[in-house]
This record gives structure tokens, C-alpha cells and sequence, in this order.
């Protein structure tokens, strides 16, 4: 299981967690960013800098955000509306660059206002992203 990145993300797009990712496995969509599940290595790092709680452990997504599990892996496997073939596994989100689709969900979705006190959860397993590796 890899991370994945929620609805507190669309029409936010806060880009901490690209910053921090280890990996260069979060990709930019035009609303939401999407977490690469072959590409990541479950560092947890995105998660702990998230400023508005969108980055979830697979499996601990709450319930109401369980579709976000699937959906994001379809960003990656399926053909999307304004690309004409899936984007696989390129080895890395910044060779890529911003991407100006998004999956069918998260295009339908009302536009979202930013939150008005960001916010972080505690991480999975109380963790630093790489066993004390500093990222300065």
C-alpha cells in the first residue's frame, strides 16, 4: 500500500509534500496532486508536512475518503480526458512537470475553498520520513 492524497488537496495544491517526497512520486494534476503507488516507498514524509490533512496511508483512509484509494491509482493507469494514453510510471514527477488533468472524480467535484486553519495530523507510526534523515 502507498499513500494517497485526499480531498483536502483539490483547489488547494499546497505542493509541501512534492517538496519533501524522497522519491519524486507526487505528480500535479490541474486540481489535486496524486501520489504515485508503484513509485512510493511509504516514508510517510508527505504526510507529516501536509498542511491541510490530505495525505493518508492507504489503509488508513477514513471511510468517507475510501474511494480516494483507487481513484488516485487511476490517475496513473487510465487514459484521461485531455491525454491520449495512460501515464504509467515515468521514474519521476518532476521530469514530467505539471499535468493539466485530472481524474473523472476529482474534475466533477465542486470547486473546493481553501481551509481556513490549516491543519496536520500526527503521522502514521509517528514518523520521520527516512529514519532521521534530515531534509534541510
Amino acid at each position: 500500500m502507498a499513500y494517497v492524497i485526499a480531498l483536502p488537496c483539490v483547489d488547494v495544491t499546497d505542493r509541501a509534500c512534492v517538496a519533501e517526497c524522497p522519491m519524486d512520486c507526487i505528480y500535479e494534476g490541474a486540481r489535486s496532486l496524486y501520489i504515485h503507488p508503484g513509485e512510493c516507498m511509504d516514508c510517510g514524509g508527505c504526510e507529516v508536512v501536509c498542511p491541510v490533512g490530505a495525505v493518508y496511508y492507504a489503509e488508513d483512509l477514513p471511510s468517507a475518503l475510501q474511494e480516494y484509494a483507487p481513484d488516485n491509482g487511476r490517475f496513473f493507469t487510465e487514459v484521461l480526458p485531455g491525454r491520449d494514453a495512460p501515464l504509467g510510471s515515468p521514474g519521476g514527477a518532476a521530469a514530467v512537470g505539471p499535468l493539466n488533468v485530472d481524474t473523472p472524480m476529482i474534475a466533477a467535484l465542486p470547486p473546493q475553498s481553501p481551509p481556513e486553519q490549516q491543519r496536520r495530523r500526527e503521522p502514521r507510526g509517528g514518523g520521520s520520513c527516512c529514519a532521521g534523515d534530515r531534509h534541510d
